[in-house]
């Protein structure tokens, strides 16, 4: 559904994006995230047809996002970081007003406005001018006019930024719906738990490259090692330190309980339960562990800064030596 091979954008000499390869089937959530200025938002301008890319090429749907410009912009729906809405409308005249540019007919927009509206609960504001929406009603109309002609795809750039609670969570439900009805969204989020929630596949981007991409589980897996389990005993450990070190990796214990790294937990855990159940040790609870994104982003921009730090005092040296 979407493709993108080596996407760079150049601004004169500086690099926004650079060498950007993705690849999401129909049906995918696919969150981007990183520090602002990362080039989030230049990539999605250039998947959307509003930027021409330096070099490399982007296919949405199958349209080339330069060559077929018009018919990319027919099968998506985009809500960016500045939505241009126009104040002095009222929210329906609105939405009729880019309907018609999408070549809507009458009747099929005041439907698909009707239902979006009382949706993001806005349908009671339909006839009041924009200006005097408050910041959330007007990304949640901003959200609807990008759904309004139902598109295959969707990139959203921040969606729930200004927004209560509440409204954040009707965003949500309506991206996991849009999943569930085989749509492909492009999510664009600093909510790191936002971004865990509901997407399939995550890409970290830095300075304009992505230095890491997968579900949030391989992410895990490839950055934090292997699960952390816990388990929680009715009385003292007694030697269950002794004979876990010999064939786990501890990673820290109290009194009554002990957490630790194995590789494979489907088939220590239940030896290791029957193993107490012989000795005759109650447990209480044998769970994992629960390792957030944040975790997992975090070590990935500290282990790129490291690593960057590393070229820029290999530079210094070269030079001095020179």
């Amino acid at each position: 559904m979407i493709e993108a091979v080596d996407l760079t954008k150049e601004f004169g000499d500086f690099v926004a994006v650079r060498d950007v390869n993705v690849m999401i089937p129909e049906g995918e959530v696919l969150a981007f995230l990183g520090p602002n200025g990362a080039g989030k938002t230049t990539t999605v301008r250039m998947l959307g047809s509003i930027l021409k890319p330096t070099r490399g090429y982007a296919r949405i749907a199958g349209y080339d996002t330069v060559k077929e410009a018009k018919r990319v912009r027919q099968v998506i729906g985009l809500l960016t970081e500045f939505p241009g809405l126009y104040l002095r409308m009222k929210g329906l005249e609105y939405l009729s007003f880019f309907g018609e540019l999408q070549g809507m007919p009458a009747r099929l927009i005041r439907s698909r406005s009707e239902a979006l509206l009382k949706r993001f609960q806005l349908w009671e504001a339909r006839d009041r001018q924009i200006g005097a929406y408050s910041k959330g009603m007007k990304q949640k109309l901003t959200l609807v006019r990008a759904m309004l002609h139902d598109p295959q795809v969707l990139f959203l750039d921040e969606p729930t930024s200004a927004m209560d609670p509440h409204s954040a969570k009707l965003v949500r439900d309506a991206i996991a719906d849009l999943r569930q009805e085989k749509r492909t969204v492009i999510l664009c989020t600093h909510n790191l738990a936002e971004a865990e929630q509901l997407a399939d596949r995550i890409a970290i981007i830095r300075r304009g490259q992505i230095i890491a991409q997968g579900t949030p589980a391989e992410l895990k897996q490839r950055l934090l090692g292997d699960p952390v389990m816990e388990i929680r005993l009715a009385e003292p450990l007694n030697g269950l330190v002794h004979y876990l070190n010999e064939k786990v990796n501890i990673v820290t214990y109290g009194q009554n309980w002990v957490r630790y790294k194995v590789a494979d937990p489907a088939q220590f855990n239940p030896f290791l339960l029957a193993q107490l159940a012989h000795q005759k040790m109650p447990v209480i609870t044998l769970s994992e562990v629960p390792r957030s994104l944040e975790e997992v982003y975090l070590r990935i921009v500290e282990d790129d800064q490291a690593g960057e730090n590393l070229e820029e005092a290999r530079r210094i040296a070269s030079q001095e030596v020179s």
